[in-house]
């Protein structure tokens, strides 16, 4: 929502723009339009120029998508996001279309089953994934609907769209870029041998990041930048806007074999390619960038050699992981014990957590930046798992409730993301219940061995087994990916109830978290979230097993606890994870911090 608009003047607004966007559409003789949270690299937090959904509908979530017809216009977004839609929508005469996942495609269904044979659907093939638009082409033409690719209509009708950002690029150097950008091109190389590939594209901006020893700030959160690439068994070119490099990256790039050249000549230059193989992720390339591959070139269709490099930390990657955990948890203890203390005395509301919580990380070693918006929930709003505080709408922290806090970090050695639990004021049998039942869930899972290259949503129905026994269950995955120094969503594992696939296999030196939870419309959010890393686990001859090694270190509140759920084992595993966030954060931290990390370790 423009923050500077009342609700009534925002609807209005929305209003206008839709007015506008349909007058467009029937110039170009559009039937519907379909406008996916995308943009030409599938990124998950978007640039300003691709906010295109945002700006159109005013729903501000992370994921969703807008189909615009002549007459009606609906979101489609699933239930992490419905509360928050019915508030943005309102009055804007969009509907929301309730799904059941992000991963659904119910919107192609609609399309297909609500236009006549003979309309026309448009998309801008520059941010339509290309697996979606197959789907898409797909299901449409089996009704005689044509799809059409080739118009971005906000061009016309966004005004003051912004322009691509331009902020400088810069590397990524030791001792925390541990590979080389020579080793790491090598290391493709060899993927692409192997799959007989002599051109290999990457448009995905982590895939790009990891591979250049590269870092940004187009993207918030994310410490990546704007760029395609195209890499070679002899060179590589990476295409960015103009001014983004200095003439000594230049140097440093061209010394690994490493062309630059500017952001919009990327198609011309694949296109250019007229012969030999060419590797590419069709789930990480658009619609668009496929259609600038010239027909006599043969296309080999593999997930991306570096979304799994990237995906397995190294031995000293993993220990300057455990080194930011440490720093991580510091911060955390800070913050609570300033919190403790403060409530009470001070007015405390939603935002002041976010703002405290990131200038105790802020005075950390190799801190750059949060990993992500900040969730920090009190009652109603910890049910609401995108929930984000506005200055004008926060709730105070006051009374009896529960607040929910999730967060995270962006360091030069690793990428947090926490979430915690604090019972304010009294708590009640069903609150302790329902965190109890969270808390066994996150045990269940973090103690769990496994054989090396199970399919990682295979792992998801252990964490929600006690939740499930009591007859209650989340809608959210219970663990993804997450990178060093990069995407704090990242794959390829996925440990959720999305579909088994071989490229999800779990492998030594995975970064995953662990965050079940229980959520209640209107009265609270139970979550608690650890990230751990996959380690050796042994081989008693049935083949290599892993277990999870516990990263995150911070305590976890005991006060919410119904210990006659527990079981002893669970007891145990309690106090030995407190007993060693207490050993590795001591040093790290003096005077209350000291004083709270003691308290809240203390063995039960």
């Amino acid at each position: 929502m423009d923050t500077h608009l009342t609700p009534n003047a925002h609807a209005s607004e929305i209003v206008n723009r839709l007015h506008a966007t349909r007058q467009a559409m029937a110039r170009a003789n559009i039937t519907a339009l379909l406008v996916p949270s995308s943009d030409p690299h599938l990124s998950e937090y978007l640039p300003e120029r691709w906010k295109a959904r945002e700006w159109l509908s005013g729903f501000t979530g992370s994921m969703g998508t807008l189909i615009v017809t002549n007459t009606d216009a609906w979101i489609f977004a699933d239930s992490r996001y419905w509360l928050q839609a019915e508030t943005e929508l309102s009055d804007t005469t969009i509907q929301l279309f309730r799904i059941k996942s992000g991963a659904s495609v119910e919107h192609i269904d609609w399309l297909a089953n609500n236009l006549a044979k003979g309309e026309v659907v448009a998309v801008d093939g520059a941010v339509i994934g290309l697996a979606s638009a197959r789907l898409l082409t797909a299901r449409l033409s089996e009704r005689g609907i044509a799809l059409c690719t080739n118009i971005d209509v906000f061009c016309d009708v966004w005004a003051a769209r912004a322009t691509l950002p331009t902020d400088a690029i810069y590397q990524h150097v030791a001792p925390h870029a541990v590979s080389s950008r020579g080793d790491k091109l090598e290391a493709t190389r060899d993927a692409m041998r192997l799959l007989s590939a002599e051109h290999h594209v990457l448009s995905t901006l982590d895939d790009i990041a990891y591979l250049f020893n590269l870092r940004g700030s187009d993207v918030n959160f994310n410490p990546v930048f704007v760029a395609h690439a195209i890499v070679t068994l002899a060179e590589a070119t990476l295409f960015v806007m103009p001014g983004k490099v200095s003439d000594a990256l230049h140097q440093a790039l061209a010394e690994d074999g490493i062309n630059v050249m500017r952001y919009d000549e990327f198609h011309a230059q694949l296109h250019a390619i007229k012969a030999g193989k060419l590797l590419y992720d069709p789930r990480r390339i658009t619609h668009l960038t496929h259609e600038a591959i010239d027909p006599g070139v043969k296309v080999i269709e593999a997930v991306n050699p570096t979304t799994f490099a990237k995906s397995k930390k190294t031995d000293v990657e993993a220990d300057f992981i455990r080194h930011t955990m440490e720093q991580d948890g510091a911060a955390m203890a800070e913050f609570y014990a300033w919190f403790e203390a403060a409530l009470g005395h001070e007015k405390i509301t939603e935002v002041t957590i976010d703002e405290k919580l990131t200038a105790e990380r802020a005075k950390r070693e190799g801190f750059v930046g949060r990993s992500f918006a900040t969730i920090a929930g009190f009652n109603a709003n910890g049910a609401l798992n995108h929930y984000r505080a506005a200055p004008a709408s926060a709730a105070i922290i006051a009374g009896n409730g529960i607040l929910l806090i999730d967060s995270g970090g962006q360091y030069l050695g690793g990428t947090t993301d926490i979430t915690r639990v604090w019972p304010i004021g009294e708590s009640t049998n069903e609150q302790r219940r329902d965190y109890t039942l969270v808390l066994k869930g996150m045990m269940a899972l973090s103690n769990t061995k496994f054989p090396s290259g199970t399919l990682s949503p295979y792992l998801d129905a252990i964490a929600r087994a006690p939740i499930w026994a009591a007859g209650f269950n989340y809608g959210h995955g219970t663990g993804h990916g997450v990178g060093y120094f990069m995407n704090v969503h990242e794959g390829p594992q996925s440990i959720s109830q999305a579909m088994p696939e071989p490229h999800t296999a779990m492998q030594a030196g995975m970064v995953t978290s662990i965050e079940p939870g229980l959520y209640r419309d209107g009265q609270w959010g139970m979550r608690i979230e650890n990230l751990v890393l996959n380690v050796p686990a042994g081989n008693h001859g049935f083949g290599d097993f892993l277990q999870f090694e516990t990263l995150t270190l911070c305590p976890i509140d005991t006060h919410l606890i119904d210990f006659s759920l527990l079981r002893t084992d669970e007891i145990q595993w309690l106090n030995a994870y407190h007993a060693d966030v207490k050993r590795r954060l001591l040093p790290h931290v003096n005077g209350a911090a000291r004083d709270w990390l003691i308290a809240k370790t203390t063995a039960v």
